[in-house]
Protein backbone atom coordinates (compact mmCIF):
# COMPACT_ATOMS: atom_id res chain seq x y z
CA UNK A 1 0.00 0.00 0.00
CA UNK A 2 2.86 2.38 0.79
CA UNK A 3 4.25 1.92 -2.70
CA UNK A 4 0.89 2.91 -4.21
CA UNK A 5 0.73 6.09 -2.13
CA UNK A 6 4.15 7.10 -3.43
CA UNK A 7 3.46 6.18 -7.04
CA UNK A 8 0.28 8.23 -7.42
CA UNK A 9 1.84 11.66 -6.77
CA UNK A 10 4.82 10.75 -8.98
CA UNK A 11 2.50 9.88 -11.86
CA UNK A 12 0.54 13.07 -11.29
CA UNK A 13 3.76 15.06 -11.37
CA UNK A 14 4.79 13.36 -14.60
CA UNK A 15 1.43 14.29 -16.09
CA UNK A 16 1.96 17.92 -15.19
CA UNK A 17 5.40 17.91 -16.76
CA UNK A 18 4.49 16.11 -19.94
CA UNK A 19 1.05 17.62 -20.42
CA UNK A 20 -1.85 15.90 -22.23
CA UNK A 21 -1.18 13.68 -25.21
CA UNK A 22 -1.18 15.56 -28.50
CA UNK A 23 -4.55 15.43 -30.23
CA UNK A 24 -4.72 13.63 -33.56
CA UNK A 25 -4.63 15.89 -36.62
CA UNK A 26 -8.17 16.24 -38.02
CA UNK A 27 -8.99 14.64 -41.36
CA UNK A 28 -11.20 16.03 -44.14
CA UNK A 29 -12.40 13.61 -46.83
CA UNK A 30 -14.18 14.27 -50.14
CA UNK A 31 -16.00 11.59 -52.08
CA UNK A 32 -15.99 10.87 -55.79
CA UNK A 33 -18.49 11.00 -58.65
CA UNK A 34 -21.90 9.53 -57.87
CA UNK A 35 -21.09 9.00 -54.20
CA UNK A 36 -22.08 10.89 -51.05
CA UNK A 37 -20.48 11.93 -47.79
CA UNK A 38 -21.98 9.23 -45.65
CA UNK A 39 -22.55 6.14 -47.80
CA UNK A 40 -22.00 3.26 -45.32
CA UNK A 41 -20.06 1.19 -47.86
CA UNK A 42 -17.77 4.02 -48.99
CA UNK A 43 -17.15 7.31 -47.17
CA UNK A 44 -19.06 6.23 -44.08
CA UNK A 45 -16.91 3.12 -43.93
CA UNK A 46 -13.68 5.10 -44.34
CA UNK A 47 -14.71 7.56 -41.64
CA UNK A 48 -15.45 4.80 -39.13
CA UNK A 49 -12.27 2.94 -40.05
CA UNK A 50 -10.07 5.99 -39.44
CA UNK A 51 -11.89 6.81 -36.20
CA UNK A 52 -11.34 3.25 -34.98
CA UNK A 53 -7.63 3.20 -35.88
CA UNK A 54 -6.86 6.73 -34.59
CA UNK A 55 -8.87 7.21 -31.38
CA UNK A 56 -10.07 10.75 -30.80
CA UNK A 57 -9.54 11.94 -34.37
CA UNK A 58 -12.05 14.36 -35.87
CA UNK A 59 -13.09 13.25 -39.37
CA UNK A 60 -15.16 15.58 -41.54
CA UNK A 61 -16.71 13.90 -44.57
CA UNK A 62 -17.70 16.75 -46.88
CA UNK A 63 -21.33 17.08 -47.90
CA UNK A 64 -22.23 19.49 -50.72
CA UNK A 65 -25.91 20.24 -50.32
CA UNK A 66 -28.51 19.90 -47.60
CA UNK A 67 -28.99 16.13 -47.89
CA UNK A 68 -27.36 13.01 -49.32
CA UNK A 69 -29.35 13.09 -52.57
CA UNK A 70 -28.24 16.65 -53.27
CA UNK A 71 -24.67 15.72 -52.36
CA UNK A 72 -24.71 12.91 -54.91
CA UNK A 73 -26.39 15.02 -57.61
CA UNK A 74 -23.94 17.86 -57.06
CA UNK A 75 -21.08 15.48 -57.82
CA UNK A 76 -22.41 15.52 -61.39
CA UNK A 77 -24.05 18.90 -61.89
CA UNK A 78 -22.75 21.61 -59.53
CA UNK A 79 -20.02 23.90 -60.85
CA UNK A 80 -16.75 22.69 -59.31
CA UNK A 81 -15.55 26.20 -58.57
CA UNK A 82 -18.71 26.77 -56.55
CA UNK A 83 -18.20 23.47 -54.76
CA UNK A 84 -14.63 24.40 -53.84
CA UNK A 85 -15.80 27.79 -52.55
CA UNK A 86 -18.47 26.08 -50.45
CA UNK A 87 -15.90 23.70 -48.98
CA UNK A 88 -13.49 26.54 -48.22
CA UNK A 89 -16.28 28.24 -46.27
CA UNK A 90 -17.07 25.04 -44.38
CA UNK A 91 -13.43 24.58 -43.39
CA UNK A 92 -12.89 28.22 -42.45
CA UNK A 93 -15.83 28.18 -40.02
CA UNK A 94 -15.15 24.77 -38.44
CA UNK A 95 -13.50 25.44 -35.05
CA UNK A 96 -11.98 21.95 -34.95
CA UNK A 97 -9.89 22.55 -38.07
CA UNK A 98 -8.27 25.88 -37.29
CA UNK A 99 -4.96 24.35 -36.23
CA UNK A 100 -4.62 22.54 -39.56
CA UNK A 101 -5.87 19.30 -41.05
CA UNK A 102 -5.00 16.43 -43.35
CA UNK A 103 -7.10 15.91 -46.49
CA UNK A 104 -7.95 12.76 -48.39
CA UNK A 105 -9.86 12.86 -51.68
CA UNK A 106 -11.28 9.89 -53.51
CA UNK A 107 -11.37 9.94 -57.32
CA UNK A 108 -12.50 13.43 -58.44
CA UNK A 109 -12.43 14.47 -54.78
CA UNK A 110 -8.64 14.27 -55.10
CA UNK A 111 -8.30 17.11 -57.59
CA UNK A 112 -11.06 19.08 -55.85
CA UNK A 113 -9.16 19.01 -52.55
CA UNK A 114 -6.00 20.05 -54.39
CA UNK A 115 -7.94 23.11 -55.54
CA UNK A 116 -8.82 23.77 -51.90
CA UNK A 117 -5.13 23.58 -50.99
CA UNK A 118 -4.21 26.02 -53.75
CA UNK A 119 -7.03 28.50 -53.25
CA UNK A 120 -7.75 28.41 -49.51
CA UNK A 121 -4.67 28.25 -47.28
CA UNK A 122 -6.55 29.00 -44.07
CA UNK A 123 -6.99 26.77 -42.19
CA UNK A 124 -3.82 25.08 -43.44
CA UNK A 125 -3.93 21.73 -45.22
CA UNK A 126 -0.94 19.75 -43.92
CA UNK A 127 -0.93 16.61 -46.05
CA UNK A 128 -2.99 15.81 -49.15
CA UNK A 129 -3.74 12.20 -50.04
CA UNK A 130 -5.28 11.71 -53.47
CA UNK A 131 -6.78 8.24 -53.88
CA UNK A 132 -7.34 7.77 -57.61
CA UNK A 133 -7.66 11.53 -58.29
CA UNK A 134 -7.21 12.64 -61.90
CA UNK A 135 -4.83 15.58 -61.65
CA UNK A 136 -4.30 15.99 -65.38
CA UNK A 137 -7.95 15.28 -66.08
CA UNK A 138 -9.56 12.52 -68.11
CA UNK A 139 -10.19 11.79 -71.75
CA UNK A 140 -12.87 9.17 -71.30
CA UNK A 141 -15.16 7.46 -68.81
CA UNK A 142 -14.85 3.77 -69.73
CA UNK A 143 -16.85 2.72 -66.68
CA UNK A 144 -18.82 5.64 -65.30
CA UNK A 145 -20.38 4.54 -61.96
CA UNK A 146 -23.72 2.94 -62.72
CA UNK A 147 -22.60 2.27 -66.26
CA UNK A 148 -26.04 1.40 -67.62
CA UNK A 149 -27.67 4.48 -66.11
CA UNK A 150 -29.09 7.28 -68.23
CA UNK A 151 -26.89 9.79 -66.39
CA UNK A 152 -23.68 8.13 -67.56
CA UNK A 153 -24.93 7.81 -71.13
CA UNK A 154 -25.94 11.47 -71.12
CA UNK A 155 -22.55 12.54 -69.74
CA UNK A 156 -20.69 10.69 -72.50
CA UNK A 157 -22.86 12.18 -75.25
CA UNK A 158 -22.60 15.68 -73.80
CA UNK A 159 -18.81 15.51 -73.52
CA UNK A 160 -18.53 14.20 -77.08
CA UNK A 161 -20.74 16.99 -78.42
CA UNK A 162 -19.24 19.98 -76.65
CA UNK A 163 -17.16 19.56 -73.50
CA UNK A 164 -15.70 23.06 -73.82
CA UNK A 165 -18.88 25.03 -74.51
CA UNK A 166 -19.79 27.54 -71.80
CA UNK A 167 -23.07 25.86 -70.83
CA UNK A 168 -21.50 22.40 -70.48
CA UNK A 169 -18.47 23.72 -68.58
CA UNK A 170 -20.64 25.52 -66.05
CA UNK A 171 -23.13 22.72 -65.42
CA UNK A 172 -21.37 19.38 -65.87
CA UNK A 173 -18.70 18.55 -63.30
CA UNK A 174 -16.89 15.99 -65.45
CA UNK A 175 -16.50 18.49 -68.29
CA UNK A 176 -14.58 20.74 -65.93
CA UNK A 177 -11.72 18.25 -65.75
CA UNK A 178 -12.13 16.93 -69.30
CA UNK A 179 -8.73 17.16 -70.97
CA UNK A 180 -8.73 16.51 -74.71
CA UNK A 181 -5.12 15.97 -75.88
CA UNK A 182 -6.28 16.50 -79.47
CA UNK A 183 -7.72 19.93 -78.61
CA UNK A 184 -5.16 21.35 -76.20
CA UNK A 185 -5.85 24.94 -77.19
CA UNK A 186 -9.60 24.54 -76.60
CA UNK A 187 -8.85 22.94 -73.24
CA UNK A 188 -6.47 25.69 -72.12
CA UNK A 189 -8.82 28.42 -73.26
CA UNK A 190 -12.18 27.07 -72.11
CA UNK A 191 -11.68 24.68 -69.17
CA UNK A 192 -13.03 26.67 -66.21
CA UNK A 193 -11.57 24.43 -63.51
CA UNK A 194 -8.69 22.09 -64.37
CA UNK A 195 -6.87 24.44 -66.73
CA UNK A 196 -7.00 27.06 -63.99
CA UNK A 197 -5.65 24.97 -61.11
CA UNK A 198 -3.01 23.45 -63.43
CA UNK A 199 -1.74 26.90 -64.42
CA UNK A 200 -2.46 26.40 -68.14
CA UNK A 201 -3.27 30.07 -68.81
CA UNK A 202 -0.60 31.73 -66.74
CA UNK A 203 1.11 31.49 -63.39
CA UNK A 204 -0.81 32.26 -60.22
CA UNK A 205 2.03 32.50 -57.72
CA UNK A 206 -0.40 32.11 -54.83
CA UNK A 207 -1.52 28.71 -56.14
CA UNK A 208 2.11 27.62 -56.36
CA UNK A 209 3.04 28.92 -52.93
CA UNK A 210 0.01 27.33 -51.27
CA UNK A 211 0.53 23.91 -52.84
CA UNK A 212 4.21 23.92 -51.94
CA UNK A 213 3.27 24.52 -48.30
CA UNK A 214 2.04 20.90 -48.08
CA UNK A 215 4.23 18.57 -46.06
CA UNK A 216 3.35 15.65 -48.33
CA UNK A 217 1.30 15.27 -51.50
CA UNK A 218 0.48 11.58 -51.79
CA UNK A 219 -0.93 10.23 -55.07
CA UNK A 220 -2.41 6.74 -55.29
CA UNK A 221 -2.71 5.16 -58.74
CA UNK A 222 -4.78 2.01 -59.21
CA UNK A 223 -2.64 -0.36 -61.24
CA UNK A 224 -5.59 -2.14 -62.87
CA UNK A 225 -7.83 0.92 -63.31
CA UNK A 226 -10.52 0.46 -65.97
CA UNK A 227 -12.50 3.60 -65.11
CA UNK A 228 -10.01 6.45 -65.53
CA UNK A 229 -8.62 7.29 -68.98
CA UNK A 230 -5.66 7.57 -68.80
CA UNK A 231 -4.86 6.01 -65.41
CA UNK A 232 -1.48 7.80 -65.29
CA UNK A 233 -3.43 11.00 -64.59
CA UNK A 234 -3.66 9.66 -61.03
CA UNK A 235 0.12 10.23 -60.81
CA UNK A 236 -0.20 13.61 -62.59
CA UNK A 237 0.90 12.20 -65.96
CA UNK A 238 -1.10 12.36 -69.17
CA UNK A 239 -1.16 11.71 -72.90
CA UNK A 240 1.60 13.26 -74.91
CA UNK A 241 0.03 16.29 -76.56
CA UNK A 242 -1.58 15.84 -79.98
CA UNK A 243 -2.50 12.17 -79.68
CA UNK A 244 -4.29 9.79 -77.33
CA UNK A 245 -2.12 6.66 -77.29
CA UNK A 246 1.27 7.41 -75.74
CA UNK A 247 1.35 8.64 -72.15
CA UNK A 248 4.14 10.42 -70.31
CA UNK A 249 4.85 10.66 -66.57
CA UNK A 250 4.59 13.89 -64.61
CA UNK A 251 8.35 14.46 -64.85
CA UNK A 252 8.16 14.70 -68.66
CA UNK A 253 5.26 17.18 -68.76
CA UNK A 254 5.71 20.89 -69.37
CA UNK A 255 3.86 21.52 -66.10
CA UNK A 256 6.74 19.84 -64.26
CA UNK A 257 9.62 21.03 -66.44
CA UNK A 258 8.48 24.65 -66.19
CA UNK A 259 7.56 24.04 -62.53
CA UNK A 260 4.36 26.01 -62.87
CA UNK A 261 2.91 24.49 -59.68
CA UNK A 262 6.12 23.88 -57.77
CA UNK A 263 5.83 20.11 -58.26
CA UNK A 264 9.42 19.80 -59.43
CA UNK A 265 10.70 21.52 -56.32
CA UNK A 266 8.35 19.47 -54.13
CA UNK A 267 9.57 16.29 -55.82
CA UNK A 268 13.21 17.14 -55.15
CA UNK A 269 12.35 17.89 -51.53
CA UNK A 270 10.73 14.47 -51.12
CA UNK A 271 7.24 15.91 -50.72
CA UNK A 272 5.66 13.97 -53.60
CA UNK A 273 4.74 10.35 -52.88
CA UNK A 274 3.65 8.02 -55.70
CA UNK A 275 1.86 4.89 -54.50
CA UNK A 276 0.48 2.02 -56.56
CA UNK A 277 -2.50 -0.05 -55.46
CA UNK A 278 -3.39 -3.39 -56.99
CA UNK A 279 -6.96 -3.51 -58.24
CA UNK A 280 -9.50 -1.48 -60.19
CA UNK A 281 -10.55 2.09 -59.46
CA UNK A 282 -11.04 2.66 -55.71
CA UNK A 283 -10.75 -1.09 -55.05
CA UNK A 284 -8.46 -1.64 -52.08
CA UNK A 285 -8.34 -3.79 -48.97
CA UNK A 286 -8.50 -2.64 -45.38
CA UNK A 287 -5.07 -4.17 -44.87
CA UNK A 288 -3.62 -2.03 -47.67
CA UNK A 289 -5.30 1.08 -46.28
CA UNK A 290 -4.05 0.38 -42.75
CA UNK A 291 -0.45 -0.26 -43.77
CA UNK A 292 -0.09 2.27 -46.60
CA UNK A 293 -2.39 5.23 -45.93
CA UNK A 294 -2.83 5.43 -42.16
CA UNK A 295 0.85 6.27 -41.50
CA UNK A 296 0.32 9.60 -43.31
CA UNK A 297 -2.52 10.43 -40.91
CA UNK A 298 -0.76 9.62 -37.64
Amino acid sequence: MAALRVAVPVLALLGLCLGPAAAATPLVIWHGMGDSCCNPVSMGYIKKLVEKKIPGIYVLSLKIGSNLIQDMENSFFMNVNDQVSEVCSQLATDPLLQGGYNAMGFSQGGQFLRAVAQRCPSPPMLNLISVGGQHQGVYGFPRCPGESSHVCDWIRKTLDLGAYTKAVQEHLVQAEYWHDPLKEEDYRKNSIFLADINQERGINETYKKNLMALKKFVMVKFLNDTMVDPPISEWFGFYKSGQAKETIPLQETSLYKEDRLGLQEMDRAGKLVFLGAEGDHLHFSQEWFDSTILPFLQ
